[in-house]
């Protein structure tokens, strides 16, 4: 069996999350601040009259935070019904990968790094790491 990944970077990590939780991916949208929101919270989008909550993943993995002017990507999950859009530096390719090929996360990774992966697949460009999207997404 395989599994289909979008593929994305958060600085210099490539991640992966299951083509089936991408609702789509966009390009750099304005961003409203939420004030008093947790760390992570990017802010409010309006995606063609819905408003969607954009989370900022790096503070989670030990990044510095976005500046609201940074211009970065999204990517569109579902959450329980509701769409949230990751922001990321760049959307990759889909790929399609073995599900034998399938490896738990490294022992190296950062702990705030494994917390938020499921496993790890080899690349011949490196490391692809499988985001856990709830995981991900959860507000500490």
């Amino acid at each position: 069996m395989s599994t289909q990944y979008v593929t994305f970077t958060i600085a210099d990590a490539v991640y992966g999350i299951e083509v089936l939780r991408i609702e789509e991916t966009l390009g750099h949208h304005p961003r409203t601040p939420v004030p008093l929101s947790p760390k992570g919270i990017a802010g409010l989008v309006n995606l063609r009259g819905q408003v969607v909550l954009s989370l900022d993943l790096r503070p989670r993995l030990g990044l510095e935070p976005l500046s609201l002017e940074t211009e970065s990507m999204m990517v569109v999950v579902d959450i329980d019904g509701e769409s949230v859009a990751l922001l990321v530096d760049e959307v990759g390719e889909v790929l399609t990968l073995d599900d034998a090929d399938f490896e738990t996360p490294p022992g190296t990774l950062d702990p705030l790094v494994r917390e938020l992966v499921t496993g790890a697949y080899k690349l011949d460009s490196g490391l692809l790491l499988t985001l856990d999207v709830d995981a991900a997404v959860a507000v500490n």
